[in-house]
């Protein structure tokens, strides 16, 4: 049974064209207070972010928002983007669904969202329905997320941030070395697994991209860069020995792997593409 509170915020998502709804800009980030919602609790505000990351800062949440997140080109690739929201840790006041066409699915509850976990769905599976949880004091309530929409290799899981677990085809290897977020030459030190992913340790001898420092330079005349990639505890990474071509992306400042060959596989595919010259890029590889 819905609670009448929620019967009736379903009602407004129906209705909203009709009903008394507040709309706010495009833009990157929002920040709002529920304190402008005073005296208009059953109030449903239109939230439409249309970056490809930012966040959201709701203080002391009453009545709902709905949180419209779009990239800002329209193009056909863009209903196959994923949205991947972390909470702060702090965050409380509110429950989270996913509202497609007025109809609800819960995403996370108030107590989910101290855990801090990234969450990941479907473009396609509708907007952010944020409803606030009733209380006696709100002046102690904030929710606060982050976001990103995220562009998933084909066969990945969109509500994963990660890449999945087979290993990529050559024009796939390609493809990540002129595209990713980090692309990496170097070697593996260290993995350890926790409840639902695995940390590996880098040690990197070459450094050809990173789109945020995420691999910190260890300094010295032998120049190398150390940090952590993150990987599903489900393919099962272990320590090799030699040297891969590391890339992947980078979500709410971490690095996750995605094709990773060992460079000598993909010295040999990026050669026999470069003789061919259909390499996509070109890579100093000496």
């Amino acid at each position: 049974m819905l609670s009448p509170f929620l019967a009736y915020l379903l009602s407004v998502v129906l209705l909203c064209r009709i009903a008394r709804c507040q709309y706010s800009s495009d833009q990157c980030s929002w920040r709002g207070s529920g304190l402008t919602h005073e005296g208009h609790t059953r109030d449903v505000e239109q939230v439409y972010l249309r970056c490809a990351q930012g966040f959201l800062e709701w203080l002391y949440p009453t009545g709902a928002i709905i949180v419209n997140l779009r990239p800002n080109t329209l193009s056909p690739a863009a209903s196959l983007l994923s949205v991947c929201i972390k909470p702060s840790k702090e965050s409380s006041g509110t429950h989270i669904y996913l509202d497609r066409l007025g109809k609800l699915r819960l995403l996370l509850r108030e107590e989910d969202q101290a855990k801090g976990r990234v969450h990941c769905f479907s473009i396609q599976d509708g907007a952010l329905f944020i409803e606030a949880v009733p209380q006696r004091d709100i002046s102690r309530k904030i929710t606060a997320l982050q976001y990103e929409l995220v562009n998933h290799r084909p066969g990945a899981d969109p509500q994963s941030l990660s890449a999945p677990c087979q290993p990529c085809t050559d024009a796939e290897v390609l493809l990540a070395a002129c595209t990713s977020d980090f692309v990496a030459r170097g070697s593996i030190l260290g993995v350890a697994e926790d409840d639902d992913q695995t940390s590996v340790t880098v040690s990197l001898s070459r450094l050809y991209r990173q789109k945020t420092q995420v691999f910190v330079s260890g300094g010295g005349r032998a120049k190398r860069w150390t940090g952590f990639a993150k990987m599903p505890r489900q393919c099962r990474v272990k320590p090799g020995e030699g040297e891969f071509l590391f890339t992947g992306t980078v979500r709410f400042g971490e690095a996750w792997l995605s094709c990773a060959p060992r460079y000598k596989d993909f010295l040999r595919v990026y050669q026999d593409a470069q003789q061919q010259r259909t390499n996509p890029c070109h890579l100093d590889t000496d």
